[in-house]
This record gives structure tokens, sequence and C-alpha cells, in this order.
């Protein structure tokens, strides 16, 4: 069987190996564009457009009047090709924002152990203080994305794997900014959702992982039971055979957590 042709080498892979190979690290300077058209035998117009692609993924940093820099090497791009993939959402199911939290839920219980670990029988008065504010707030009429964020946040600050804490807050991100953009009118089980984030902080000082793992599950029922039910009350996409609904049913409440 014939074997296929080598993938050409572009030059975007060309600086990427280079930044490795100098052993570059975020926030370095790289080399000028003139010195990579002559390290890499490259034209100048083809470091440029490379540049472009690798500034969009976050691996380079344009500072204009300043040069370029190794980037920050961030979940950016991750997320907004997320969001945008959400709120595409060219099957009308939902189906990416129930994918994101799907994995929010996974990354949460894949650390329960290691989190009780941390936190068990050690009381956590910003975690606490955080939930107050979100009861505070629900009482207030008003929303409390900041203090449910910061609680996410905090909770996973000891775990000891960096890619799951940008992961589990680039999923926060996304979830966030998709929710009011699908058209989600205000959460009907708010008092739900606070009281599930102070059950995740009483099994968390019990240093119980059973009843941690119970509470996170709880505390995302809302979200996916909302998802649920707009999933389920979005028609389908019409068909040359089937006419479109003159109106579609109001989606159903969700929640953020």
């Amino acid at each position: 069987m014939a074997r296929s042709a080598p993938r050409r080498r572009t030059p975007v892979d060309q600086i990427e190996d280079l930044i490795l190979d100098l052993e570059l690290r975020p926030g370095d300077p790289m080399p000028t564009e003139a010195a990579l058209c002559e390290q890499l035998g490259i034209s100048r117009s083809s470091v440029r457009e490379a540049i472009r692609t690798l500034q969009s993924l976050d691996i380079v940093e344009v500072r204009h009047g300043h040069g370029t820099y190794v980037g920050q090497l961030s979940l950016s791009p991750l997320v907004s090709g997320l969001i945008f993939r959400s709120v595409l959402n060219t099957d009308q199911s939902f189906r990416t924002l129930r994918d994101v939290v799907s994995l929010r839920i996974a990354l949460d219980l894949g650390v329960a152990d290691e989190v009780c670990r941390v936190h068990g029988g050690h009381p956590d008065p910003t975690l606490r203080a955080l939930v107050a504010d979100m009861r505070t707030r629900t009482a207030a009429g008003l929303p409390f994305p900041e203090s449910d964020g910061a609680f996410h946040s905090r909770l996973l600050s000891a775990v000891d794997n960096v890619l799951v804490r940008e992961l589990a807050a680039a999923f926060w991100e996304v979830h966030t900014k998709v929710v009011p953009l699908l058209g989600f009118p205000p959460n009907t089980e708010i008092e739900h959702t606070v009281e599930a984030h102070d059950a995740i902080l009483d099994a968390l000082e019990a240093g119980d992982v059973d009843a941690y793992r119970a509470a996170v599950l709880d505390h995302y029922g809302p979200l996916t039971r909302a998802i649920d039910a707009a999933s389920a009350s979005t028609p389908a996409p019409a068909s040359a055979s089937t006419p479109a609904p003159a109106s579609a049913p109001t989606p159903a409440p969700a929640a953020l957590g």
C-alpha cells in the first residue's frame, strides 16, 4: 500500500519549532521579523501571515511599537470557538451547551477526592461568604455570576493540575456567556442553586466525598433540567416536506452554577 506523502511544514510550524528550539517561555521576546525571514528562509509576507495565525491562537502576542512576544498560551481560542459553536446551534438542540455542562460536571466529579482531601476539616470563611453573597443577592432579585464564578474557582484552586483549573475556568466562561445569548429566561430555581452551594460546602468541610459528589450533581440539576426542557420545546429544523411552525415555544429557564 502506497504511503501518503508527509505533510508539508508551514511557516506556522516552523515558527512553533523555533520557539521550542530557543526554549522561549510566555512573555519572552520573539526574534524580529527580519530574523525570522533569515533563519527560516521564508518571505516577509509568509512570516506576517504566520504571526497573525499564531496570534489568534494566543501562541504569540504582538505588542504594537514593542515587538512580538511568546503568548500566554491560554484557552481563549477554545472559549471563543465554543461560544460561536453554541450560538450557531445549527441543529437546534442546545447540544454544545449540554456538552459543556457535562464536561463541567465531569471535571468537578473527577477531582472530588482531591478537593475533599485538601479542604476537608478546614472551614473556609471565604467560600461561606460567597454563598452568603449569593443568598443576599437572590433575596434582592439580583444575579450573582461573580460570586458563583469565584466560588468554583476557589474550590479548584488547590487542585494540583493546572490544566484542570484552566479547563474548568474556560468551560465556566463559555457557559456564562452562552446562556444569555441563547435567550434563556431567568432561573426559577435560584434558591435551590444557592442552597446547593451550601450543601457542597457542608460535604466538603466534613470530608465526605460521596456527599460532595451528590451535592455537585444536585447543584447542576436546575441547569440540566432547563437544557432538557429547552431542547424538548424547540422544534426540529423544517424540511422540504415539513412546513416550519409559525412560532417556537419559549425555552425553559436556565441556571448558572
